[in-house]
C-alpha cells in the first residue's frame, strides 16, 4: 500500500476512534438523549479530534511500520493520547469553567485501547500468519542470548519467509539460563550444544555473539559444525541495529571463520602518506592477490592506479570493477608481460609510479616442477625486469609478493621465488628504491588453491583428494594477504622479508573435513582419498628459516627477517647461465642455491663468466 493511501486509512480510523471514545464516555456517565447535543461534548469532541491528529503526526503514528511494533511504538501511543486528553481538559476549563475528570479518564482509557488495538492488531495478525508455503520451518538454535541473539530471534519471527523457527537459545550466562526470551527458552550453555541439537532435532544453528574473540569463535564454530546442523553467523551487531542488514543477511559459516585469527589492522595514516594522491602500479593485477591489492589501495585515493597483467580478460574485469567505485582515481589498464623487459621499462618510464606491488608470478608447485624454464622466466627474470626498472627510474617503494615455499625449498616454484627475493635484496644494497618482500602462507580462495578444488570435488560427490594425511599448511585470507603487502611498503627500509604471524599451521585433512561439513555432508558421504605427495611438495611449510627469525614484531602481527642473499657476482653468473642449462641441471642449481648449498666464492664465479 502506498504511503498516501496508508495515511488516509489510518487518519480515518483514528477519527472514528476519537469521536467514539469521547461520546461513549459521556453516554456511560449520563445515558440521556440530550447529552448528544451538549455544547460541552461538542467542544470536547472537536478538540480531541484536532489534538489527536496533531500529536499523532508529531509522534509519527502515521509513519511507523506497525507489523514490527514493540515497546517504542506503545510509548509513542501513550504520549500522544495523554497529551490529547490534557489539551481537552484545558479547553474544557477555559470554555465551560469545569473539567469533566471522570469522562476524560474513561475517554483516555478507551482512546488508548482502541488506538493501540488498531495498531497492534496488524502485528498480531502478521505474527499469526507465520507459515511457509514450501514446507515446514527448520528448527533453529541461536547461540548467544544477548542483544544480537534476541534481535535475530525477533527478526526470525517477523520474517517467516526465511523458513527458520527459533526453538532454543544457548548462552553461558547463568542468569539467563532457563528464562524465555521472545518465547524461546535459554536451555543451556555452549557445552550443551551437541545434546540440545539432538534433543530438539535442530537443523540450523545461528551463531550470534559478534563480540566473541575470533579464536573462541573458531572453536565454537567447529563445535557447531560437528553436530551436523547447518551453521550460520550474523553480520555486525551495529549493522543489524541500524537496519543496514537484517536476518536475511545471516550468512553461512565460511572456511575463513575456522582460522581463528584476528585480522591485521592497518596503520592507516602511514599508508595514506605513501599512497594518497600518488601513482601506484600493481603487476599481476588481474590475479587473486593483485586484484585485492588494487581494491585495498583504492581506499587511500591514489592519483593513478596502473593495472599491469598479461591476461586481458582478468585485467578487463578488475578495470571495470574499480572504475565502478566512482572515485576520482585514474585507472590505467596495461596489457604486458613482466618477461618483456623493454615493455616493462617503457611502462615504468612513462607512468613514473611512486610505489610498485609486484604480484605477477607462477605459483602452482607441480606445474612449475614440470615446466621449470617457465618458472625461471616469470618468477626470476620477470621480477628482475620490474625491480631493475624501479631502480632505474627512481620508484620510491617496491614490494615483492613472495611465499612461504621460498623457505628451504625442495621444488622449482619455491626456489625461483627465493631467487627472486635475493634479486630484490641485492638491488636494495645500492638502490635509492626501498625494496622489500612479503611471504605468505596459502591464500584461501585464490586461483589454484586447495579450497576451490575441494569444493568442486565435494559438488561432484567426492572423494576429496589429499596428498598426505600429515600435510600441514599456513593459511590466510586474500584481504589479509593484501593488507600485509600494503603495510610492508610503509615499513620497508631496504632488503627486508616481512612475514605475518599466521598462528598455527592447519592440517589439510582437517580442512577437507571442515569443508565437507560446511557443505552439508558427512565425511563418510563424500570420503577423503590420499593420493601421495606430488613432485616438489613438502609435508609442512616454514615462513622463516631458523637463521632468519627475529622474534620482535615491527608491527602488530608482522615479523621481519633478514634472509641472506647469495653474492651479487654469483647471482649474475647463475642468471647468465640458466638459459643454457638442461632441465635437471636447472632444477638442481636453483634448489641448491635457494638452500645455500653451493659454497662458491665470488672470484670463482667471476672466472666462469
Amino acid at each position: 500500500m502506498s504511503y498516501p493511501k496508508r495515511l488516509a486509512g489510518l487518519a480515518t480510523i483514528d477519527s472514528f476512534i476519537v469521536f467514539l471514545s469521547i461520546y461513549v464516555s459521556f453516554l456511560l456517565l449520563n445515558p440521556t438523549p440530550g447529552i448528544i447535543q451538549s455544547k460541552t461534548l461538542l467542544i470536547s469532541a472537536l478538540t480531541i479530534f484536532v489534538a489527536h491528529h496533531v500529536t499523532a503526526s508529531f509522534y509519527g503514528l502515521y509513519k511507523k511500520a506497525w507489523a514490527y511494533a514493540s515497546v517504542g511504538e506503545l510509548k509513542a501511543i501513550i504520549k500522544s493520547v495523554t497529551i490529547t486528553i490534557a489539551v481537552v481538559s484545558v479547553v474544557q476549563l477555559i470554555g465551560v469553567q469545569h473539567i469533566y475528570f471522570r469522562a476524560l479518564m474513561i475517554t483516555w482509557m478507551l482512546h488508548l485501547m482502541l488506538i493501540g488495538g488498531s495498531r497492534f492488531v496488524w502485528r498480531m495478525y502478521r505474527d499469526s500468519k507465520v507459515k511457509r508455503t514450501n514446507g515446514e520451518f527448520k528448527p533453529t538454535m541461536v547461540v548467544g542470548a544477548g542483544q544480537a541473539g534476541t534481535m535475530v530471534v525477533r527478526q526470525m519471527n517477523q520474517n517467516p519467509e526465511n523458513g527458520l523457527k527459533p526453538i532454543v537459545f544457548v548462552d553461558d550466562d547463568r542468569t539467563k539460563q532457563q528464562l524465555d526470551i521472545y518465547g524461546v527458552n535459554v536451555a543451556g550453555g555452549l557445552k550443551d550444544i551437541p545434546r540440545l541439537v539432538k534433543e530438539h532435532q535442530i537443523e540450523n544453528i545461528v551463531i550470534a555473539i559478534p563480540s566473541m574473540p575470533k579464536m573462541d569463535t573458531a572453536e565454537l564454530t567447529k563445535l557447531c559444525i560437528d553436530t551436523g546442523a547447518r551453521t550460520q553467523t550474523i553480520p555486525r551487531i551495529e549493522d543489524l541495529m541500524t537496519g543496514k542488514v537484517s536476518v536475511n543477511d545471516i550468512r553461512d559459516v565460511k572456511i575463513e571463520d575456522l582460522l581463528g585469527r584476528e585480522e591485521v589492522e592497518l596503520d592507516m595514516k602511514a599508508i595514506a602518506d605513501k599512497l594518497e594522491n600518488k601513482t601506484i602500479l600493481v603487476t599481476g593485477a588481474g590475479g587473486s592477490i593483485g586484484s585485492e591489492i588494487c581494491r585495498q589501495v583504492m581506499r587511500f585515493q591514489p592519483k593513478k592506479l596502473v593495472l599491469v597483467g598479461h591476461g586481458e580478460n582478468s585485467i578487463y574485469l578488475i578495470d571495470r570493477e574499480l572504475k565502478g567505485m566512482g572515485q576520482n582515481t585514474e585507472i590505467i589498464p596495461v596489457i604486458a608481460d613482466v618477461q618483456d623487459r623493454n615493455r616493462i621499462f617503457d611502462i615504468i618510464s612513462e607512468l613514473a609510479p611512486d610505489v610498485i606491488y609486484h604480484a605477477a608470478a607462477h605459483k602452482h608447485v607441480p606445474l612449475m616442477e614440470a615446466n621449470p624454464f617457465e618458472a625461471v622466466k616469470n618468477n626470476i627474470f620477470g621480477t628482475k625486469n620490474v625491480a631493475e626498472a624501479a631502480d632505474t627510474f627512481g620508484v620510491g617503494y617496491f614490494v615483492l609478493v613472495s611465499t612461504d615455499k621460498a623457505v628451504n625449498p625442495p621444488n622449482v616454484m619455491g626456489a625461483t621465488k627465493r631467487f627472486a627475493e635475493m634479486v630484490v635484496q641485492n638491488l636494495a644494497k645500492t638502490s635509492n628504491t626501498k625494496f622489500a618482500a612479503v611471504r605468505f602462507g596459502n591464500v584461501l580462495g585464490s586461483r589454484g588453491s586447495v579450497v576451490p578444488l575441494f569444493k568442486k570435488q565435494i559438488a561432484a560427490g567426492g572423494p576429496v583428494t589429499v596428498t598426505d594425511e600429515r600435510m600441514t599448511r599456513y593459511f590466510m585470507t586474500i584481504p589479509e594477504a593484501s593488507r600485509l603487502v600494503i603495510q610492508a611498503g610503509t615499513l620497508a627500509s631496504g632488503g627486508e622479508v616481512f612475514v605475518l604471524d599466521m598462528g598455527e599451521p592447519v592440517k589439510i585433512t582437517d580442512l577437507a573435513r571442515n569443508l565437507i561439513k560446511l557443505s552439508g555432508y558427512e565425511v563418510e558421504d563424500i570420503g577423503i582419498a590420499y593420493s601421495g605427495i606430488r613432485p616438489g611438495e613438502k609435508l609442512y611449510e616454514e615462513l622463516l628459516d631458523t637463521s632468519e627469525i627475529q622474534q620482535e614484531q615491527v608491527f602488530p602481527k608482522i615479523h621481519i627477517g633478514r634472509a641472506t642473499p647469495i653474492a651479487e657476482s654469483e647471482q649474475l653468473y647463475v642468471l647468465s647461465t640458466l638459459s643454457t642449462m638442461k632441465e635437471e641441471e636447472l632444477k638442481l642449481t636453483l634448489i641448491s642455491l635457494a638452500n645455500r648449498k653451493i659454497p662458491e666464492s665470488p672470484s670463482k664465479s667471476l672466472t666462469k663468466v
